[in-house]
C-alpha cells in the first residue's frame, strides 16, 4: 500500500470521517492577480473542501490580500523585483503547503478566476490512489457563462476531452506531491506553457496523467472582445515556440505544431484555409474550425514574437488577455 493510499485508507465506515481524512491529506493552492469577486469564489469552494489553503498573489493592486487575509487564508505575496509568472506562484504556494501542513500527500491547483466544483476534491483523491503510478488528475472545466460570448464558447469546447490517460493536464489539476517534488515543481521562468512542460518531465519519469470524467472546476474567462482572443492565442504561440526550444528533441509534434502556425499563417496558404477548415469542422464542428484557422496568425505573431525577443528578455512581460 502506497503511503498517499496508507493516509486515506479507513478505519471504520462513518462517511462523515471519510470525508475527513481527504481533506487532511488534501491542500489547495489558489493562485491570481486582481481577480476580484472571482477570487471570493475560488477561496469559499476550496474552504468547502478543506481548511489547507495558500492563496499566491502576483502583484495585485485591487483588495485581494487584504480580503484573502481577513478570512483567515494563508497569504503569499510574491516579490515585484522578479517577474511574475503562473508557475512561480504555484511553486511558492507549494512550499508554503508543505511547510505549514507537512504530511499531506496531495495537491489540488486551481486559478483564482476558476471555482471547484463540490464533491471534486473526493474524486481527485479516489482517482490519484486507484494507481501508484499516477502523478496527476483532473476533470472536466467549464465556462461559467459558456453562452455569453462566442469566445467563451470556445474556451468551453476547449476545456472538453475524452476520459483517459494523456499527455498533460490544465492549470487545475490535483497532482500527487511526491511526484511534483521529484521532478522539482514547475519551471518559473515561462510566462505559459508551464503545464505540459511539467507534464513531460513527469512522463519522462515514468508517471502519468489522466482525465477523469467528473466535473472540476467553474472557469470565468471573460472575453468580450476579439483583442482578448488574439493575445490568448499569441500567448499560446510564443508558449509552443519555447516549448519546442527547450523539449523539441524528445517531443517530435512540437515541431510540426510550430511550423503548422508558420505555414498556414502566410498568405500563399490563405487560399487552402477552406481545406483546414472542412477537416478540424468534420471533426469538432464549424465554430472550433473557425477558431483554429484563425487562430494560426496570432500564434504565428506568438512565435516570432519569442524567436525575434533577445533570450534575456523572454520572461520579463507576461503576456495577459484580461
Amino acid at each position: 500500500m502506497t503511503l498517499l493510499a496508507q493516509q486515506f485508507a479507513s478505519s471504520g465506515p462513518a462517511e462523515n470521517a471519510s470525508k475527513d481524512r481527504v481533506s487532511r491529506m488534501v491542500g489547495i493552492v489558489v493562485i491570481g492577480r486582481n481577480e476580484g469577486e472571482r477570487l471570493h469564489r475560488a477561496l469559499a469552494s476550496a474552504r468547502d473542501q478543506t481548511e489547507q489553503i495558500v492563496y499566491v498573489d502576483s502583484g495585485s493592486n485591487d483588495a485581494s490580500v487584504a480580503w484573502a487575509r481577513e478570512r483567515g487564508v494563508e497569504t503569499v505575496e510574491l516579490d515585484a523585483n522578479r517577474p511574475f509568472t503562473a508557475a512561480r506562484a504555484r511553486n511558492a504556494g507549494f512550499a508554503r503547503l508543505l511547510a505549514r501542513w507537512p504530511d499531506i500527500g496531495i495537491v489540488q491547483f486551481i486559478d483564482g478566476d476558476c471555482e471547484l466544483a463540490p464533491g471534486w476534491i473526493s474524486a481527485a483523491s479516489v482517482a490519484l490512489m486507484s494507481r501508484p503510478d499516477l502523478a496527476v488528475v483532473f476533470g472536466r472545466r467549464r465556462e461559467r457563462f459558456r453562452d455569453a460570448t462566442v469566445y467563451n464558447r470556445l474556451c468551453d469546447m476547449e476545456w472538453d476531452g475524452a476520459p483517459g490517460l494523456v499527455q498533460s493536464c490544465g492549470g487545475d489539476s490535483a497532482m500527487r506531491v511526491e511526484a511534483l517534488r521529484a521532478v522539482g515543481g514547475f519551471r518559473e521562468t515561462l510566462i505559459a506553457g508551464e503545464e505540459p512542460d511539467l507534464c513531460h518531465r513527469l512522463r519522462r519519469d515514468g508517471w502519468l496523467i489522466e482525465r477523469i470524467a467528473d466535473d472540476m472546476t467553474v472557469h470565468d474567462a471573460a472575453m468580450t472582445r476579439w483583442q482578448q482572443w488574439w493575445q490568448r492565442n499569441r500567448r499560446s504561440g510564443f508558449a509552443g515556440a519555447e516549448a519546442w526550444r527547450l523539449r523539441g528533441r524528445e517531443d517530435p509534434r512540437l515541431l510540426r505544431y510550430v511550423l503548422s502556425n508558420i505555414v498556414w499563417a502566410i498568405p500563399p496558404a490563405w487560399p487552402l484555409w477552406p481545406v483546414l477548415w472542412l477537416r478540424v469542422a468534420r471533426r469538432s464542428g464549424g465554430l472550433y474550425a473557425t477558431h483554429i484557422m484563425l487562430g494560426k496568425v496570432p500564434h504565428a505573431v506568438g512565435q516570432l514574437e519569442y524567436w525575434l525577443r533577445p533570450r534575456s528578455a523572454r520572461h520579463i512581460q507576461l503576456i495577459e488577455y484580461k
